[in-house]
């Protein structure tokens, strides 16, 4: 009992970390199921990050207020951001949202209130580890119960063919939407998280760099796969610390690991279970 206080005390900004880290792939995994590459969700992160860090320290709001009017903007940005992009696709759509991205990201860095480049300090850390693990465990739950209504197969449809889904009847527009409006909801939760769990926040935070990384754990995990994406940011949190004792080699070994899982896990993490052992075809 008491290596495992002592374990999680050297390691408890980590575990944290790997919670948020999670919630934030799970929301990307909403839009890559509807077959969009929307890339927002750093953007989401920030938007809400920097609401609840405003109503904690200027209007000294409780930190349950804080959370639930943060995923809320954030909801409501990605359904707006719906809209102009609606018509694009693929690597298009992509480039839209990276760019609206980089516009909170600019505006964050010369608003006043947000502390501009420097950022906002002083944020109480009371997001502990079972606050954040109870948040990604209402999400994972919510997301399992959408994936057993006509919703999800709607979402299926739009991904695999949009105008054979509108000639069902499927709404593309509106499942595109609310799917983009999900993604917003959750990687809102995972921002107002990461604010009640740090001592700062600063627009780089929320950059490019954050949007890469997300994408990278949904890809290697599996992209269409909820599950795949959790595993995908939990071993990618993870991996760093392991193998930090190579030092300047780190970042190399990073990459061989990497590639490793592409080539002989094309499907992700999550597709290793559901398949015999890997043949290499010479």
């Amino acid at each position: 009992m008491n290596a495992l206080a002592e374990f999680y005390a050297r390691h408890s900004q980590l575990i944290d970390q790997i919670g948020i880290n999670a919630i934030l792939a799970l929301s990307l995994s909403v839009s890559l199921q509807a077959g969009q590459l929307a890339l927002a969700q750093a953007a989401f992160m920030g938007i809400a990050a920097y609401v609840t860090a405003i109503l904690t320290l200027t209007y000294h709001w409780p930190i349950v207020a804080t959370i639930l009017v943060a995923v809320i903007v954030a909801t409501l940005v990605g359904a707006a951001l719906a809209y102009p992009v609606r018509r694009l696709r693929g690597v298009f759509l992509a480039i839209a949202t990276i760019g609206f991205g980089e516009i909170v990201r600019v505006i964050a860095n010369n608003l006043g209130i947000t502390g501009g480049a420097e950022g906002m300090s002083g944020l109480p850390q009371d997001a502990n580890t079972a606050t954040i693990y109870a948040a990604l465990a209402i999400v994972a739950l919510l997301l399992f119960s959408l994936s057993r209504t006509k919703f999800a197969l709607a979402v299926a449809l739009v991904r695999e063919d949009e105008h054979a889904a509108a000639g069902v009847g499927v709404d593309v527009g509106t499942v595109r939407t609310l799917s983009l409006a999900l993604g917003g909801a959750i990687a809102g939760l995972a921002g107002a998280l990461y604010a009640h769990s740090s001592a700062f926040i600063t627009p780089t935070d929320f950059g490019f760099e954050r949007m890469e990384q997300i994408l990278v754990w949904c890809v290697i995990g599996g992209v269409t796969s909820p599950l795949g994406a959790v595993l995908g940011a939990m071993f990618l949190s993870v991996l760093p610390e392991l193998i930090r004792f190579l030092a300047d080699y780190r970042e190399i070994t990073n990459g061989i690991i990497l590639l490793l899982v592409i080539v002989f896990a094309p499907g992700g993490l999550a597709s290793l279970w559901r398949r015999g052992p890997v043949r290499v075809r010479v």
